[in-house]
């Protein structure tokens, strides 16, 4: 699986950016998708996931109720809608696909190239 990632770009404090990530390959629907973005200087961090179906989601506490994650299986791609948008968000973000990873990073078995989201204050 190749993962593509896009969407990412500068905005302000407040504001609201969404993210795709399109995947190559028949097997999408067979993956958990993730998204975990790293900022300079620290780990990467898990952010958000969603299950093959699309039925189940998790989402790290500093991004409830501002992201939400979701999936087209028919256009093989994930998304993560972020509202609310705050300076600690700056991060590249990065997609992933993995067939029972969840919120475990290790698990992942396929990384995209990531997207820088820089959040101005």
């Amino acid at each position: 699986v190749q993962l593509q990632a896009s969407g990412g770009g500068l905005v302000q404090a407040g504001g609201s950016l969404r993210l795709s990530c399109a995947a190559s390959g028949r097997t999408f629907s067979s993956y958990d998708m993730g998204w975990f973005r790293q900022a300079p200087g620290k780990e990467r961090e898990f952010v958000a996931c969603i299950s093959r179906s699309g039925g189940s989601t998790d989402y790290a506490d500093s991004v409830k109720g501002r992201f939400t994650i979701s999936r087209d299986n028919a256009k093989n791609t994930v998304y993560l809608q972020m509202n609310s948008l705050k300076p600690d968000d700056t991060a590249t973000y990065y997609c992933a696909a993995g067939t029972t990873a969840w919120a475990s990073k290790p698990r992942y078995d396929y990384w995209g190239q990531g997207t820088l989201v820089t959040v101005s204050s």
